[in-house]
C-alpha cells in the first residue's frame, strides 16, 4: 500500500530547515548531520523536499498504526540524494482525524540509532 494521497503530502520548509537540517536543533542536528553526509543543507531545503516527496511514490508502507488524534503512517527506503548515493530511511507521515493530508514528521536512517 502507498501513502494515501501522497500528492498532497504536506512538507513544511520551516521543519526541514528548523529540525532535520538544523545542526543547532537538539533532537535533529543527528539527523541534520548525517543529511549533510549526503550533500543535503539547510540552504537547498527544497531538494529534501523533493526527495522525501519521490520516496513517497517509490515505496510502500511498511506499518500503520491508529491513534485517537489519527493515523500515523511508515514508509522505508532508499532516499536519492545529492551526491547518488542512495541510503535506506525510515519516514514517519501523520493523519490527522478530519484532514486527509500526510504530515511529515520525521525521516532518518535506518539501523543508524537515529529516531
Amino acid at each position: 500500500m502507498k501513502l494515501p494521497n501522497r500528492q498532497k503530502a504536506v512538507i513544511p520548509e520551516a521543519k526541514i530547515r528548523e529540525y532535520l537540517l538544523s545542526t543547532s536543533h537538539p533532537y535533529g542536528r543527528h539527523k541534520a548531520a548525517f543529511f549533510k553526509r549526503f550533500g543535503f543543507s539547510a540552504e537547498s531545503s527544497g531538494v529534501l523536499i523533493s526527495a522525501l516527496r519521490e520516496h513517497a511514490e517509490r515505496y510502500d508502507v511498511v506499518r500503520v498504526d491508529e491513534t485517537e488524534f489519527g493515523t500515523r503512517y511508515i514508509v522505508e527506503g532508499q532516499l536519492r540524494t545529492p551526491d547518488g548515493r542512495a541510503p535506506t530511511v525510515r519516514v514517519v507521515w501523520f493523519v490527522e482525524r478530519g484532514d486527509n493530508r500526510p504530515r511529515l514528521v520525521t525521516a532518518y536512517p535506518l539501523g543508524g540509532g537515529i529516531s
